[in-house]
């Protein structure tokens, strides 16, 4: 909950907006508002003392009128149905702005992994991919990672299918490993589509990358890549990042792939030693030219937004700003990317994976990398012409595209039976 609101509603208030300039029929709009399918499920798990304890887990389907749901698993002690509804919702206009032939689905189990064994976690993941088995498959349901989820998690959610079904189903996840039907470059994909989205703002700014400052809130998967690939390819100076322990601030820039390797190592960003320690707060609030929110929801809100000095946001994370911060920096000028387009590089890449194993033929990482990139820059032109058609915001105008493709295939298909 942040500014009193939950996930889910402040998710529906970026639609509503987007619908309303749109002139989308109120009927329609009531029908692409609600998810299709909620799926809760109590499982058991026998833990390494012999004991039985019992997990909950969802799994939304929120639409797929366009293809088959899409969308991560994440574990996290705080996972609720509120979230994971929100979550699919925004995956059905991430999977649509960048015209993939998907709809949006999101899973969760509420547990801490770190709290587990290997073999828990093992255990809990299987039993739990069994109990939604009823509605997931390689053409109706296709999970990835999330939060706390990770390829070899996806590695045991395809062999419990695969032993459900009777043979090897390649196609049910992806974000798998590599040699189990996994593509190259899904791994920096997330981060690779932000720091397309940081180059094309940056350019729209008229500001040169080379001599930008950048901070990165969250160190995991997508802020670890983004920066990475933010100062290698684009010569950008990563002056800060942080992670769930804190965060670390060097204004004259940091090798970010020695970085990678203290946190790797050590676990965390904040022992890293040339850098002066800040806290999440203190870095979403440095005077940066890009700031990337890369960690959990509702990081910028009304407590803190009028403090954001940054002059582009590039959202890594999903739904880091509240409605209420979003306004304000709008009205302060302040070039927003959101999250369905800035980190959907991810899906994207998690469906040249599926594709790939459908075909069972396996693409080089230079071709991920540049299909990736076109599509990214693509779907960036896209939402800018709306913007400029329409005079609103960058997130507006990627949800009146997104809108407008899924509304387009759901009066094309009209409602059966």
């Amino acid at each position: 909950m942040a500014d009193g609101k939950s996930i889910f509603e402040m998710a529906l208030e970026q639609f509503d907006r987007a619908a309303k300039i749109m002139n989308l029929e109120e009927d329609l709009a009531e029908v692409l508002r609600r998810p299709k399918r909620t799926l809760i499920v109590e499982f058991p798990v026998v833990m390494d003392d012999g004991k039985i304890k019992v997990f909950t887990g969802y799994r939304v389907q929120h639409n797929v009128a366009r293809g088959p749901a899409k969308g991560g698993i994440r574990y996290h002690p705080n996972t609720n149905l509120d979230e994971v509804k929100a979550l699919a919702f925004w995956m059905t206009w991430k999977t649509a702005v960048m015209n993939l032939p998907y709809g949006g689905g999101k899973g969760g189990v509420k547990v801490d992994p770190k709290k587990l064994s290997r073999g828990e976690l093992e255990r809990l993941s299987r039993r739990y991919f069994s109990e939604i088995q009823v509605i997931i498959g390689p053409h109706n349901d296709i999970p990835a990672p999330d939060v706390n989820t990770n390829p070899q998690v996806m590695a045991w959610y395809m062999d419990t299918y695969s032993m459900n079904v009777g043979y090897t189903a390649l196609g049910i996840v992806t974000g798998k490993p590599v040699d189990l039907g996994g593509s190259r470059g899904r791994e920096e994909a997330t981060g690779r589509g932000v720091k397309v989205c940081t180059e094309l703002a940056l350019k729209e700014k008229g500001m040169d990358p080379r001599k930008a400052s950048v901070a990165v809130q969250g160190f995991g998967n997508v802020g670890r890549f983004s920066a990475l690939l933010i100062a290698k390819e684009l010569g950008s100076t990563i002056v800060a990042v942080s992670d769930s322990r804190g965060g670390i601030y060097n204004p004259s820039g940091f090798d970010v792939e020695d970085l990678i390797r203290h946190k790797l190592e050590n676990g965390t960003v904040v022992t890293y030693p040339k850098g002066d320690k800040i806290t999440n707060e203190e870095l979403l609030e440095l005077d940066v030219d890009v700031l990337v929110p890369a960690a959990l929801e509702n990081a910028i809100n009304e407590s803190n937004v009028d403090k954001i000095r940054a002059k582009i946001i590039v959202e890594g994370a999903n739904g880091p700003l509240t409605p209420e911060a979003d306004e304000v920096l709008n009205k302060k000028g302040v070039f927003v990317v959101p999250d369905i387009l800035a980190n959907a590089g991810g899906v994207t890449v998690s469906y040249f994976e599926w594709v790939q194993d459908l075909q069972a033929f396996f693409w080089k990482t230079d071709q991920i990398r540049e299909a990736l990139e076109d599509m990214m820059k693509n779907a960036f032109s896209d939402i800018m012409k709306i913007k400029e058609k329409y005079n609103t915001d960058m997130r507006t105008a990627a949800y009146i595209l997104a809108i407008a493709r899924v509304a387009d295939a759901t009066r094309k298909r009209g409602i059966y039976p």
